[in-house]
């Protein structure tokens, strides 16, 4: 069988019913490293956020019995994760603050075919649209995050948040009105430039 191929359904069915580790460590290897990142946006630790994500993983195995339970694991294994990076920062009485662009920054990285000045306008480009992001109001740029950056669904943001999806909807749209108008004004300065 080729795990790679089943989908998190399937490997939630097997891990349940067969404790088949092959399953369990293909779901691992694409849950985790967006929950790390989503953990990482909580806690601003990354080493932290890799103990949260390894302490979620290991009490899906341990609860692995009543994983067909579970009508959607990606959503849980989120909002465990919210709730283990919750109790860190209780336990540490840190509060949460936006990530810092310099640890977003390396994530990016720029295409190697662009000219030396392209290079350099989708460098600033990225920089501005960075610092955008963190220029957000706190829970919109957590959505904008866990929708853009994570991959979820509106309907997953809005039960890991225990917000409504239309709220969920409504930060977004600020989000991107933010990022298009930051657009906007970055291309306006580049055709100045140039003219």
């Amino acid at each position: 069988m080729r795990y790679s191929e089943c989908h998190i359904e399937e490997l939630q069915h097997l891990i349940a019913t067969q404790e088949d580790q092959l399953a369990y460590k293909e779901l691992y290897n694409r849950l985790a490293p967006g929950m790390i990142a989503f953990a990482t946006h909580y806690v601003h630790d990354l080493q932290a956020a890799e103990e949260i994500v390894s302490d979620v993983f290991i009490r899906v195995w341990v609860r692995r019995a009543t994983l067909d339970h579970i009508g959607n694991l990606k959503v849980y294994v989120y909002v465990s994760v919210r709730n283990f990076s919750n109790n860190y920062l209780k336990s540490k009485k840190t509060q949460s603050e936006i990530l810092p662009l310099s640890e977003i920054e390396n994530t990016l990285a720029t295409p190697d075919y662009l000219q030396p000045q392209q290079i350099v306008h989708t460098k600033m480009m990225r920089q501005r649209i960075l610092v955008s992001i963190n220029q957000l109001p706190p829970r919109c740029g957590e959505i904008f995050r866990m929708a853009k950056e994570e991959g979820l669904k509106i309907a997953e943001i809005a039960e890991i948040l225990k917000i409504s999806p239309k709220t969920v909807e409504n930060q977004l749209t600020i989000g991107f009105k933010k990022m298009a108008a930051v657009l906007m004004e970055f291309t306006d300065k580049v055709i100045r430039l140039r003219s």
